[in-house]
């Protein structure tokens, strides 16, 4: 078995594959992240409660974009699985052709996204759509160019912004509201995050494909927020483990070995 982390500003993001199956996934926050027994004291505690003991974990695989959590986990993995664990980043096979002008600018956990992408479509010119802490957009051709993208604050965080640096806005849930219309405060922040964040996509994924795309390209939604945006008709098709599938895929392309 497989176990993939991707470790973003919010959460760690796992899943187990097993015979190239996601067997299944979890979450944990990354504030405060813990040291590296804590760490693995809560991998070896979730496999057991789905019935995996740590000695099944025969690899990792793990991505992140927060530099100061690596040691850890580096740490934990080598302690409780017993070896050091692949880690998606410059000079690693992708798969892809990186066009950023300096491709180590890259997130790890966009690099990722674009793998797991081409996986699924692989003859397909693409765009993810990321809906995490930030939200990111991601140009990948037909052919494995990874062009670049787009990256704007998530919905997390625009909340976030409102209710700490303004006196009187309260935090609220980050939920669809039922009009464009609020009738309180609080269902006015709400519909400008919402209505506002489907606006800047779908403008935003039209720019893209106009400057990119002599035809519309295929539209993955991906990250914790997708879900909230399924019926606002911006994706094709929404995949939440998208980035856990591209780990698995890159450590599948840098080993030659399925988990």
């Amino acid at each position: 078995m497989l176990l993939c982390l991707d470790t973003g500003n919010t959460q760690i993001h796992g899943g187990v594959f097993q015979n190239g199956d996601l067997r299944f996934q979890f979450r944990k926050s990354t504030h405060p992240l813990g040291s590296s027994d804590e760490l693995g004291v809560f991998f070896t505690a979730v496999l057991r409660a789905q019935g995996i003991e740590p000695a099944e974990i025969k690899q990792v695989a793990l991505c992140s974009v927060v530099p100061a959590a690596l040691h850890a986990l580096r740490s934990a993995c080598e302690k409780y699985f017993n070896g050091a664990p692949f880690v998606l980043q410059a000079g690693v096979k992708t798969g892809l052709k990186i066009k950023y002008r300096n491709p180590q600018e890259v997130g790890s956990d966009r690099i990722a996204g674009a793998i797991g992408a081409r996986f699924l479509h692989p003859d397909r010119d693409l765009i993810v759509v990321d809906c995490g802490t930030a939200t990111t957009f991601d140009v990948i051709t037909a052919s494995g160019d990874y062009l670049g993208g787009v990256i704007m604050p998530g919905v997390g965080i625009s909340a976030e912004m409102l209710a700490s640096k303004t006196a009187k806005l309260p935090r609220v849930e980050i939920t669809q509201p039922e009009s464009v219309l609020g009738r309180s405060t609080a269902e006015s922040i709400q519909s400008g995050l919402y209505h506002g964040h489907v606006g800047a996509i779908r403008n935003l994924v039209h720019l893209l494909t106009t400057e990119n795309f002599p035809s519309k390209p295929y539209i993955l939604g991906t990250g914790g927020f997708a879900r909230m945006f399924a019926d606002a008709g911006l994706f094709e098709e929404t995949v939440p483990e998208l980035v856990l599938l591209g780990l698995g895929r890159a450590h599948q392309l840098n080993t030659e070995e399925t988990v």
